[in-house]
């Protein structure tokens, strides 16, 4: 035999497991990352006591200003990310909540994930290096040899940065004076080997972390001027790139003053 249950009594019966699963969802890990603007190297000078771009074969350029490339900082593949993290990074201009799996590969141990993004930072400075080489037409017998260091960074989105580091080095902007202006410029953006410029991740992360370390022009790539524009500091100007030549192009343009330097 059943009784009857009053309406309040009834409510709250019926409520007990919608609170019973909020409360458990609080403190459940969730699949998501928790990131936030991370650190910047110049790629002009050393990180960590090394240089990080030394060139032999070839006489190098003093340079002055800075070409720094850009991170973000994500919880690590273990770590617990509640619904309290998840509600708290949404409403936060500085973090950034992200699929699990969109920062690191489904199905893979810390272990694997490291050395997955070695391997992307390796494939990425070789790419670098070959596309700085063919923009200034020196390649084959020409004997030079470009080295590149960057301690505690994974994965291949300093790409456009360590071309631009070697073409600095090598030629500046073609005429005696530096690609930088004595500017402070920041970036990001994967490159192929013939100077391709492809998109990456978190770019409205790497605008904050630029302009927080002193950049005042971020170089972005051209799909995703959008993103970088969500959360664009004050004082930090876009400059969107497809390609390696299209890059030093605008940044010639903006150290002489002359010509159009493309916008967002």
């Amino acid at each position: 035999m059943l009784s009857r249950l009053s309406r309040p009594k009834a409510l709250v019966v019926c409520a007990l497991p919608a609170v019973a699963l909020l409360v458990t969802a609080a403190f459940a890990p969730l699949p998501f990352a928790v990131a936030q603007p991370g650190m910047t190297a110049n790629v002009l000078g050393e990180n960590q006591g090394a240089q990080v771009i030394t060139i032999s074969g070839a006489p190098t350029r003093e340079t002055s200003g800075q070409l720094r490339m850009t991170t973000i900082e994500a919880t690590g593949p273990d770590a617990d990310v509640s619904l309290g993290d998840v509600i708290d990074g949404w409403f936060r201009a500085d973090q950034a909540i992200m699929p699990r799996d969109s920062v690191y590969p489904g199905g893979k141990s810390t272990k694997e994930i490291e050395q997955h993004n070695t391997e992307q930072m390796e494939q990425s400075q070789d790419s670098a290096t070959e596309a700085a080489l063919k923009y200034l037409d020196l390649t084959g017998d020409d004997d030079i040899k470009v080295t590149l260091k960057l301690s505690d960074v994974g994965g291949p989105s300093a790409g456009l940065l360590f071309s631009l580091g070697i073409v600095d080095k090598l030629d500046g902007d073609g005429s005696g004076g530096d690609l930088t202006g004595g500017r402070t410029i920041a970036g990001t953006g994967t490159i192929e080997a013939d100077g391709t410029v492809g998109a990456v991740g978190g770019v409205a992360l790497k605008t904050q972390a630029a302009r927080r370390d002193g950049a005042t022009v971020f170089l972005v790539p051209k799909d995703e001027c959008g993103d970088a524009k969500s959360e664009l500091p004050k004082g930090l100007r876009l400059i969107p790139v497809t390609t390696l030549k299209g890059a030093v192009s605008a940044l010639v343009a903006l150290e002489k003053g002359t010509g159009a330097v493309p916008a967002c």
